[in-house]
């Protein structure tokens, strides 16, 4: 009896998803704050891309994705400091939630981990990993092995991540050519 109902308790175990290792860090206007913290308000808007955009960005070597966007635009007094963009990409198994900030000037000035569901490689949450980004603009390569450090362990999670990030550099510049913003 006992034997049977450990070998229970394993099977169950063993079919858990890995979502059981799901920790949610910050919201996305959490990390707006953070990010922005010299902003007095911050404005939701709703952004598609059109044709000509996704294929801009398709031209940097960069999937579009989506053509919805919710950009999260700080504000300090009239003065735009910046937006902020939270996404999701893949890990190995299962979605990593980030958020990214990029500032009025085309820069990176952060990128924070919103929620990580995968059971491995949370080590991308580090100050030192996610300050690599920092600084980077339209043109950087952000690209994992170049100029963004590989983490032993989490390298699809570092991969994607970075992926992403090129991502929502590529679409907010491209809300910056429209005029999107400003």
């Amino acid at each position: 009896m006992r034997l049977a109902l450990t070998t229970a308790v394993c099977s169950v175990a063993a079919l858990a998803p890995s979502g059981a290792f799901a920790v949610d860090y910050m919201t996305a206007e959490a990390a707006a704050k953070l990010m922005f913290a010299e902003a007095d308000r911050f404005e939701l808007q709703d952004w598609l891309l059109d044709v000509a955009q996704l294929q801009a960005i398709a031209a940097l070597g960069v999937k579009p994705r989506s053509v919805r966007w919710q950009l999260r635009l700080a504000y300090k007094g009239k003065e735009l400091l910046g937006v902020l963009v939270a996404d999701e990409v893949l890990g190995k198994f299962e979605l990593i939630s980030y958020a990214v900030g990029v500032g009025a000037d085309g820069r990176l000035r952060g990128l924070e981990i919103l929620a990580y569901r995968e059971s491995h490689g949370h080590e991308i949450r580090s100050t030192a990993w996610r300050k690599q980004f920092v600084g980077k603009a339209q043109g950087a390569p952000i690209k994992l092995g170049e100029d963004i450090a590989n983490i032993s362990g989490a390298t699809l999670s570092c991969s994607h991540v970075t992926e992403g990030v090129k991502r929502i550099v590529a679409v907010v510049e491209q809300a910056r050519r429209s005029g999107r913003l400003g």
